[in-house]
């Protein structure tokens, strides 16, 4: 669908040291280090897996590569999905002053921020074994493929899930050489919470990409979108409660799944109205479901072992 082009100019090029410094800026808003929610969201699954995979005691070094590249990579994801979306953004409430839609950064230097992402990434996990090195490929071609998705199909959000996901089989591959089942349950469940929070992000721009061709769950599920965010939420929950007794886990990890259902339900009194604002909110609070889970997990082999 051919999209009228929104024409806003660069500003006047600052001079001397400041000039770096506005450049600065403008890449940290490109790769939003400004809302940090997307790495929340890509940390605590990782966080999951390493306890997990470490029985409470993951390696420090391990743990600290990981965290280091979800940072590094949630930022490269962001700049190839405004460089996918660089056409679309300036058409859009809630994204028309990003740094590609407003033309502060182009479009090559879009792509060059996620390579030089990317590498630097790449770099960090050759600190760990061959297997979890083979790993990342998937996990750089998932970020690579997922912003073009939109364009394609209405459930974009399976692909953003399996990005997010696949730092659960590394970490396993990481601490302990090996995929075990209990792996690609926590897999599962963490797809699921990306189509859960995903459709309610997407719920805010609806009206948006409805108008400009881009496709979404939240448009998918159309007026049944709250029931389908309830009955995801309830699997997600049943998986991770299935994760717990595999691996052996007591009322500490049991309660941190309560706090997170009760986090569960406040997204749904959320999104009652479907007010954009409200939606939003809802989406954020997954950050409080993502540690409410990892919480429980920390205390559970702190206090209850």
């Amino acid at each position: 669908m051919a999209l009228p082009q929104v024409k806003i100019g660069r500003s006047r090029p600052a001079q001397g040291p400041s000039r770096w410094f506005v450049r600065l800026r403008d890449y940290a808003y490109l790769v939003r280090l400004h809302r940090p929610i997307g790495i929340f969201l890509l940390m605590w699954p990782a966080l999951w897996a390493l306890w997990l995979a470490g029985e409470g005691h993951p390696p420090w070094p391990i743990v600290l590569i990981f965290v280091s590249g979800v940072v590094l990579m949630r930022s490269a994801g962001c700049a190839i999905n405004d460089y996918a979306d660089r056409d679309f953004d300036g058409h859009v409430a809630r994204t028309n002053q990003r740094p590609l839609a407003t033309g502060v950064v182009s479009p090559g230097e879009a792509v060059a921020v996620f390579m030089v992402l990317s590498l630097v990434a790449f770099a960090l996990v050759l600190l760990l074994n061959w297997q979890t090195v083979a790993l990342s490929v998937v996990a750089l071609a998932l970020t690579l493929v997922y912003p073009f998705m939109k364009r394609f199909t209405h459930v974009p959000q399976l692909f953003l899930g399996a990005a997010f996901g696949w730092a659960i089989p590394m970490a396993y591959m990481a601490v302990g050489g090996a995929i075990p089942a209990i792996a690609w349950i926590l897999f599962g469940a963490t797809l699921i919470w990306a189509l859960i929070y995903d459709t309610q992000y997407a719920m805010v721009d609806r009206e948006d990409d409805l108008k400009i061709g881009i496709k979404s769950t939240a448009i998918l599920f159309g007026n049944q979108d709250r029931l389908v965010i309830g009955l995801l939420q309830v699997l997600m929950l049943g998986l991770l409660l299935w994760v717990g007794l595999l691996a052996g886990r007591g009322l500490w990890f049991y309660g941190g799944l309560a706090v997170a259902a009760g986090f569960s339900v406040y997204q749904q009194w959320l999104t009652r109205d479907r007010i954009p604002r409200a939606c939003f909110e809802a989406f954020l609070n997954n950050n409080y479901f993502g540690m409410a889970v990892f919480v429980g997990l920390v205390l559970d082999y702190a206090v209850g072992d």
